[in-house]
């Protein structure tokens, strides 16, 4: 990759730059035999950028003269932290002018750590910039998808997030199956499961998490094929944890693996197990705060019927991890849109919108945080095709889309100020309450 500057200027301390990331051999390459494939359509069914919202159907408009491919141009460049970049840009897409922020992490810094923002509980929802305040983060990027909305009567939303979530070095929640995600349809190539994050060695990677586990009584083994989360697989057991928060674990057996508005199973079960020992069991799923020590079981189908053979007293053992390729100190879920410099194939070409992604380099060494502006005359946003580009273009190697539309938001505090305030302008008019976020922490 070739940074061209074509003026470099200083402005109030601050140094301001107008420069064009240019491809590097590889890419420039591909772009002219052609054999780059970043387009595809956008299948019938699933949301728009954001969780919940329709599909994006602004009219595209080519930039004036020209078929050039989008090009990341900086207008400004300054370091807000230490380890930490903020760099604004602008470039024209298929939807017209874009305007977005990205912050570039040197995650070698010893001062500078990413980390999970997250509201009290998983079944909840904040503002970003709530998060960051509360967290004492001096910037962050909401994250994943949620579960923003329902259909079925009595059926609640529980506001939590769609993937796995690691916080500390501990997992707080599994990713839902696949046809329970909200979000766009996925590229052929990424996976419910997709994650970014960092490890106990402060690389960043984007990788998958699978949630792996037993619940053992009696001569019974039931896999863990939940955690935290508001849905469970056709057949399968969940966790909930005291860190659920108190919403109805309802919404957990509702839906199947392939169609998230698929109706609630009536084969249901419900177990609360208090430091081992059972001490209730329920044909109907409750909510309420679950206290310390103690886990509630729930299970859908096949597994309803295993869990209804417990009683008061018995003996249950309940082992589980998130398993992976990494021991990630901090993770979120995001579907993957580039990897090993290359746009995964099947990404969308058209619908451009306001976009959140993260992306990591070769090394694992950077991360990078992008939130891209939509729906204004301003800027129009840009395509999934479009953003991968875009994260190539600042030194991603690979990266993941997160939760766009209306949910797009960067908050950032600056030195000497006691509160992060949101820096680009989210495309609802108002910051989103959202599941998660990524957050930046700086010591000393």
């Amino acid at each position: 990759m070739v940074l061209r500057c074509a003026t470099v200027l200083a402005v109030a301390g601050a140094v301001t730059a107008a420069c064009v990331l240019g491809p590097g051999p590889g890419l420039a390459k591909a772009r002219e035999t052609g054999s780059r494939n970043v387009h595809g359509e956008v299948p019938p069914n699933g949301d728009g950028a954001g969780s919940g919202e329709p599909p994006d159907l602004r009219e595209t408009r080519p930039a004036p003269g020209a078929a050039a491919p989008l090009k990341l141009r900086y207008t400004s460049s300054t370091r807000v932290w230490p380890g930490i970049v903020a760099r604004s840009f602008q470039t024209w897409g298929v939807g017209g002018p874009v305007l977005g922020t990205v912050l570039e992490v040197d995650l070698t810094e010893p001062r500078v750590r990413v980390g999970l923002l997250h509201p009290p509980a998983v079944a909840a929802r904040r503002k970003v910039s709530t998060m960051a305040n509360a967290q004492r983060a001096v910037a962050g990027v909401n994250g994943d998808f949620f579960n923003i909305s329902e259909t079925r009567p009595g059926v609640p939303a529980t506001g939590a997030a769609s993937g796995a979530e690691v916080d500390e070095g501990r997992p707080r929640k599994g990713a839902v199956p696949l046809g329970q995600r909200f979000g766009p349809p996925l590229p052929a190539a990424a996976s419910a499961e997709d994650v970014i994050g960092v490890d106990r060695k402060r690389v960043g990677h984007v990788s998958r998490l699978r949630l792996s586990g037993t619940i053992r009584f009696g001569r019974t083994a039931l896999p863990v094929r939940g955690l935290n989360q508001y849905a469970l697989p056709v057949g399968g057991a969940g966790v909930f944890t005291r860190q659920w928060g108190t919403a109805s674990r309802r919404r957990a057996v509702c839906g199947t693996d392939a169609f998230r508005e698929a109706p609630c199973s009536t084969d249901v079960a419900e177990v609360t197990v208090r430091r081992g020992v059972v001490t209730k069991v329920s044909g109907t799923i409750g909510g309420g705060a679950i206290p310390e020590g103690t886990v509630v079981l729930v299970g859908r189908d096949r597994a309803a019927a295993a869990l209804r053979t417990l009683r008061r007293g018995d003996r249950v053992r309940v082992r589980y991890r998130l398993a992976g390729r990494h021991r990630f100190h901090f993770a979120v879920g995001g579907f993957c849109i580039l990897r090993d410099a290359e746009p995964l194939p099947g990404l969308a070409d058209s619908g451009p919108a306001p976009r959140t992604a993260a992306g990591v380099s070769r090394n694992g060494r950077r991360m990078y945080l992008m939130v891209v502006d939509g729906r204004s005359e301003r800027s129009g946003g840009v395509t999934l095709a479009e953003l991968a580009r875009l994260l190539w273009q600042a030194g991603a190697d690979d990266a993941v889309n997160l939760d766009g539309g209306g949910s797009s938001t960067l908050v950032l505090r600056d030195p000497g100020d006691d509160t992060a305030t949101v820096r680009n302008s989210p495309s609802d008019g108002v910051e989103r309450p959202v599941a998660n976020g990524i957050g930046l922490f700086v010591r000393g």
